[in-house]
């Protein structure tokens, strides 16, 4: 076996070769910036969804690209496409220079002059109403902007599904991404006046676990007994991923909810649900800006961040209030 043939043979060399064909192309970074997208969604059709673009468009691209490196970098199958082993080598390098070259745009571009796509994932009980607002301020001071938005309280992967940033309530798991604080959220445990008639209401975090809590999933519920958290895991036959949902089913008297407040305050007030336990509140939680991580938060983030907090101080009654 010659020398070049052995090396063809090897993952690591192969990698050596391709980083010199890299070197040696004339890359069209928007190119990149594609093939980046395809390998994390998978294909070339969702590829396109994420990016708003037509499949013809982004298989252009990658024709383009892959003539220009002289390598195969994705195989394309009925159901989608794979990333050959030089996508796989070339996939990590691509992602690298596409961050870069986002920083270096923001860098270089004027001063406040946002242009690009900025993707984000926000919660569908609370995003239409407290953080839609501010995409559309957003999209109106920055004309050269692509925003587009995905309204869902699913935890979506940031990484994988191509988000750009997620706005999310509550309190945070722990994870790799890095989150700011947008501002305050109080959350409160409530039932119609017509369960508590029936089923009586609960005094303690203890008495929870006997009544029919209204749950996203399998979620704990946190309250404050003095200065410690006391955890507890309900139970309950109804179950939706959406607060509103949730919301209308407590005003139907089906179970107790744990809810922010901002998305109840109009059934406090009318009586259509009453807070209950109110000697053992849930800890205080927050609105938070996350996004995948790395060293520099593109500009596009920065300015949405800067944006909600300053419109969540503006409208407090979005937050809702920290008194029962």
């Amino acid at each position: 076996m010659d020398t070049l043939s052995f090396a063809r043979s090897k993952p690591t060399y192969r990698v050596v070769l391709l980083c010199r064909e890299i070197e040696n192309a004339k890359l069209n970074i928007e190119d990149l910036e594609t093939f980046v997208v395809v390998a994390d969604a998978g294909g070339v059709s969702p590829a396109a969804r994420r990016l708003g673009v037509s499949k013809s468009i982004v298989s252009r691209r990658l024709f383009r690209l892959e003539a220009a490196l002289g390598v195969q970098l994705l195989a394309r199958t009925t159901r989608g496409a794979a990333l050959t082993e030089s996508g796989v080598a070339f996939r990590e390098h691509a992602a690298k220079v596409s961050a870069e070259i986002e920083i270096a745009r923001d860098t270089i571009m004027p001063t406040g002059d946002l242009r690009g796509r900025l993707r984000i994932a926000m919660p569908l009980s609370l995003g239409p109403t407290h953080f839609a607002p501010v995409l559309a301020k957003m999209a109106q001071r920055y004309p050269q902007l692509q925003l587009h938005a995905c309204y869902s309280d699913r935890i979506v992967d940031l990484i994988a599904e191509g988000f750009d940033c997620a706005i999310r309530v509550g309190y945070l798991e722990n994870s790799n991404l890095l989150a700011k604080r947008i501002g305050p959220v109080y959350l409160k445990l409530v039932a119609s006046p017509s369960y508590i008639e029936t089923h009586g209401a609960p005094e303690t975090p203890k008495e929870v676990m006997a009544h029919q809590a209204l749950m996203q999933g399998t979620e704990s519920w946190k309250f404050m007994d003095c200065d410690r958290v006391v955890t507890v895991q309900p139970q309950g036959r109804f179950k939706s991923d959406n607060g509103i949902a949730l919301t209308a089913a407590a005003t139907a008297g089906l179970g107790i909810a744990y809810l922010p407040d901002s998305l109840i305050c109009e059934y406090l007030r009318s009586g259509a649900l009453i807070t209950v336990m109110t000697g053992y509140p849930p800890p205080p939680a927050a609105a938070y800006v996350v996004r995948p991580p790395g060293q520099h938060p593109v500009r596009k983030i920065q300015v949405l961040t800067e944006m909600l907090i300053e419109h969540l101080e503006q409208n407090p009654c979005l937050r809702g209030r920290a008194e029962n």
